[in-house]
């Protein structure tokens, strides 16, 4: 009893520091709930379709707090999407094997913590004011690629969209962080959708997670309020890194 009682409340800090945390930088913290389920006895189906309705929660009051504060642009967004959503929801009927959604899921958070140790170096570099590049062939395949690879892993995407924005300079931070919060929304929605087009969808949300829902409904109104305001701590996000890759390696070891 005391070590469930110790499980729950592990559990519980989790969820409410991850969605505290991705809020914060306008995502939905896919990744980390992954990371967390990776560790229960969740089945593929069940790990994706849960992450993906903890992200639309998430990143929907995320993308309410940095839009709510001006840093939205819909004509810089949608070259993005429109892409992306028909290929995320391509992503959410493909149907893998176990061992390769562990691979492909401990590769996916191997580039993130990567992405998150270097992330204070991007955001350092001149960015223009939220404009789109011309150029839709450019646009068309990092839609493409973000929103199949999310479809599939059940991650929103704008975790990998973001440091294409930064590192090619196309917006600050925040922009970017508004602009992922909505992409990671629609991803998720499309994600989701195609999830339910199959036969588990009445499995693949345990009940059990609810109480969850909630404690990530509280970190992401939390951490989305005050990511709209202030950068988020660059310490926190090394300490994320470690973390992520740490599973990412558990994820490939156990997939090979």
């Amino acid at each position: 009893m005391e070590l469930e009682v110790i499980k729950t409340i592990a559990l519980t800090i989790c969820f409410f520091a991850v969605a505290a945390l991705y809020s914060s930088v306008g995502h939905g913290g896919a990744s980390g709930y992954l990371l967390i389920l990776s560790f229960l006895a969740f089945t593929p189906v069940q790990m994706s379709a849960c992450a993906l309705l903890l992200n639309i929660l998430v990143s929907g009051l995320s993308f309410y707090n940095f839009s709510k504060c001006g840093y939205f642009s819909f004509r810089f967004a949608i070259p993005f999407v429109i892409t992306s959503v028909p290929a995320a929801f391509l992503g959410g009927l493909i149907k893998i094997p176990a061992p390769m959604y562990s691979l492909l899921l401990g590769i996916t958070l191997l580039f993130i913590a990567v992405r998150l140790i270097f992330e204070i170096k991007f955001s350092n570099n001149p960015a223009k004011s939220g404009i789109a590049p011309s150029n839709f062939l450019i646009i068309g395949t990092i839609g493409i690629v973000i929103g199949l690879l999310s479809g599939i892993i059940g991650i929103g995407g704008g975790i990998l969209l973001s440091p294409v924005i930064l590192l090619m300079g196309w917006a600050d931070v925040r922009q970017t962080a508004a602009t992922s919060a909505f992409f990671i929304l629609v991803n998720s929605l499309a994600g989701l959708s195609a999830r339910f087009i199959h036969t588990e969808a009445a499995i693949a949300l345990p009940q059990m997670l609810l109480p969850y829902v909630i404690i990530a409904f509280s970190g992401g109104l939390i951490g989305s309020y005050l990511g709209a305001r202030r950068f988020s701590s660059p310490t926190l996000k090394r300490i994320l890194a470690i973390v992520l890759s740490g599973a990412s390696v558990k994820l490939i070891i156990a997939a090979l």
